[in-house]
């Protein structure tokens, strides 16, 4: 996710801007099997929008389980998909099987089972 060569190529978490330690704080809390998607950490934050999120995820979200961050379709993130694919399924996150006719057969995260309202319980939207 991060730079290459990991967090000791990246600024130190003091040089973090406020809004990407924010977003990173949402990140982290996203509870082992669940989703929020980049626009639910934008809302929540009640600050920018669903680009700056995915910006902040692209240059720091190394730190936390940037995987739990994703877009609104439930797509694997191009380029970690099969890591991705990995935590997921260690962590018990709802997928839907790929078609057969689906590119590359990789499975989508099933947003409305996985996603996170960031409310204290584990129940995700209903």
């Amino acid at each position: 996710m991060g730079a290459a060569g990991g967090a000791a190529a990246g600024p130190a978490a003091h040089e973090l801007p406020e809004y990407a330690e924010r977003v990173l704080d949402v990140a982290d809390r996203i509870p082992p099997g669940r989703v929020m998607t980049y626009g639910d950490v934008a809302e929540w934050l009640e600050e920018g929008g669903p680009r700056q999120v995915g910006r902040v995820m692209a240059l720091y979200g190394s730190v936390v389980p940037w995987w739990r961050v994703i877009r609104s379709d439930g797509v694997l993130l191009p380029g970690h998909e099969l890591e991705a694919l990995a935590r997921y399924r260690a962590e018990g996150t709802p997928l839907k099987e790929a078609s057969r006719a689906a590119e590359g057969h990789l499975p989508r995260v099933d947003m409305r089972r996985a996603r996170w309202d960031g409310g204290t319980g584990d129940k995700g939207h209903t």
